[in-house]
């Protein structure tokens, strides 16, 4: 199998690059060379994708069973991308979100739910940011969506919409955060109700049915979560076995952490009040082959990664985490 991946350096990128390479496929990257490294054994082609020539020579080097779409987020980029390599891939295969639909992270969701208009054509200014609704980020990808249906058509697409996203060479730092706090110890401010369930998915296990959706020629599209069998006490405590670490878990509730102004995803990561942020049905994708592995395992490689990466902070790393004197404040309590 050949295969084009757009981005492939970063994350979930990296992860399918990985999985192809696994499996003994022919892959050929496409990015600027800024962000990442791609992996050994890959064929790296230079370019933007917001520069029309580079796409262009990007179509006339090759043939692929099917592009990889893991860098796409204006719907006009994502047009142009789609009608320039239309004859030289099978497949378009996007990676997408659930912010995609109306009603996240409100409602229960599966494919069937509306998802946010947005026309195919449209900039990077179509949309915009409600509080606890939808964001301009789930309305262009939406877009994304619409633009690769128009040219491609639902028998050669497949739409990702991915959850919350975990595993080794994360660069969020959701995991990271939990990883290194529950290290240090002590008392841990530990966020609403150590039961609720939680369905994040590993890299690596996106990357596993992206290849596979490829190799089967599955089409439509598919929400990618955990099956949701995990509870954040679950996750907080394969923290703990994994770093080695004996922390006081002080589990606090929803409200008191909103009366201090905890910042709900960023500051304790994971943690959202919202009822249908944790409640999205991935068995379409399961139906077809999706697997997904236990959250202690995914914390304990993000772990024994972490031990040997030296992680950069980015603009959405730095976003993450609570202040230690905050934390201390609300302990105090």
């Amino acid at each position: 199998m050949r295969l084009l991946v757009l981005g492939g350096s970063q994350f979930v990128g990296r992860a399918i690059v990985a999985e192809a390479l696994a499996r003994g496929w022919d892959v050929t990257t496409f990015n600027r060379g800024r962000s990442g490294l791609d992996l050994p054994g890959v064929e790296a082609v230079r370019g933007d994708r917001g520069n029309r020539a580079d796409l262009e020579r990007l179509a006339a080097s090759g043939t692929w069973d099917a592009v990889v779409d893991s860098s796409g987020y204006v719907p006009r980029n994502v047009l142009e991308v789609a009608r320039i390599l239309q004859t030289s891939v099978q497949r378009y295969v996007f990676v997408s979100t659930l912010s995609v639909y109306e009603g996240w992270p409100t409602q229960p969701l599966t494919e069937e739910s509306p998802v946010l208009p947005c026309p195919p054509d449209a900039d990077e200014t179509f949309g915009t940011n409600t509080e606890n609704g939808p964001t301009q980020y789930g309305y262009q990808k939406s877009g994304c969506e619409a633009a690769v249906l128009e040219v491609f058509g639902t028998a050669r697409s497949t739409l990702l919409r991915a959850g919350v996203v975990l595993g080794p060479h994360e660069y969020v730092g959701r995991l990271p955060w939990w990883l290194q706090r529950i290290a240090r110890g002590g008392r841990v401010l530990a966020p609403g109700d150590p039961a609720r369930s939680i369905q994040p998915i590993d890299v690596r296990d996106i990357a596993g049915f992206a290849i596979d959706s490829v190799a089967n020629d599955v089409e439509g599209e598919f929400n990618l979560t955990g099956s949701g069998e995990a509870t954040f006490a679950d996750f907080l405590d394969a923290c703990a076995k994994a770093t080695g670490a004996a922390p006081e878990l002080v589990w606090t509730p929803d409200e008191v952490l909103l009366e201090h102004g905890v910042r709900q995803w960023s500051e304790l990561p994971l943690w959202r009040t919202s009822p249908g942020t944790w409640d999205v049905s991935s068995a379409k994708a399961r139906a077809v082959g999706l697997a997904t592995r236990p959250i202690a395992d995914t914390v304990r490689d993000t772990w024994e990664w972490m031990r040997d990466a030296a992680l950069e902070v980015n603009d959405r790393s730095a976003e993450i985490g609570i202040a230690p004197e905050k934390e201390q404040r609300i302990l105090n309590r």
